[in-house]
């Protein structure tokens, strides 16, 4: 994760701090042996992240958290270099889902953290960050009265919001970038996870306003097909 303080200025606190401050306080009363199994790292980066932990404050030194992140996605959304009007249509549309913060818009105040959303807390209140979160994050976005939330998120974290999805909320629609091979679409994750960046940036670049703009992407090689699509999914084959 980066810190950034000085490119972009942070709008908001994130909406579920009260939760992310019980998980903090928690995680602060582990053994680094216990959080090293936790975060499932080498000692190094285990090191980083103790201290990181003991002296996190969360409303200090804060990063828009559209910078924040610097996994493949996000270099392939490239937001340090977007025009002010597309920051404006992420702050707008696209939302993070976050282990530690649950979820968050673009330009909310976070720090650098390691707390992946597939992890187990055992001791925890919760013996996982799914049961801990619940339902909350679907909700929160639901209660945004959209139609649709276009799902550009690993399997690991969409599940926090697809596992509660029904026909009284916003239909879920799930892009998938895969190639046929024997038939059959297969998703590879390094240019998956390329693709879901560079499909945030088309949709910031274009100002697109409806879920149905997404099928004119053709970034990274990617084209739409209708024919292995349908209401719950699009597909793009490479």
């Amino acid at each position: 994760m980066n810190q950034v303080t000085d490119l972009l200025d942070w709008t908001d606190l994130p909406a579920f701090l009260p939760e992310t401050e019980k998980l903090l306080a928690w995680l602060r009363g582990r053994s680094f042996e216990v959080l090293q199994s936790i975060w499932n790292c080498n000692d190094k980066i285990a090191l980083l992240n103790y201290d990181r932990l003991q002296a996190m404050d969360l409303q200090a030194q804060l990063t828009p958290a559209v910078l924040a992140y610097e996994g493949l996605q996000y270099q392939h959304m490239a937001p340090q270099v977007m025009e002010y009007s597309q920051l404006d249509w992420l702050q707008a549309h696209l939302r993070i889902l976050s282990g530690f913060y649950g979820l968050l818009r673009p330009l909310d105040g976070i720090v650098p953290y390691r707390l992946e959303m597939q992890a187990r807390l055992p001791g925890f209140e919760s013996e996982t960050l799914y049961d801990f979160w619940g339902r909350r994050l679907y909700d929160a976005l639901a209660a945004e009265e959209r139609d649709v939330i276009l799902n550009l998120a690993s399997k690991e974290y969409s599940r926090c919001i697809t596992r509660y999805a029904d026909s009284a909320g916003p239909r879920v629609i799930t892009c998938v970038f895969g190639q046929l091979t024997d038939g059959k679409v297969r998703e590879k994750g390094t240019f998956a996870k390329m693709a879901r960046g560079d499909m945030v940036r088309f949709l910031a670049a274009h100002n697109v306003q409806d879920a149905a703009g997404a099928k004119d992407y053709q970034g990274l090689g990617y084209c739409f097909r209708e024919d292995l699509s349908d209401e719950e999914t699009y597909v793009f084959i490479k």
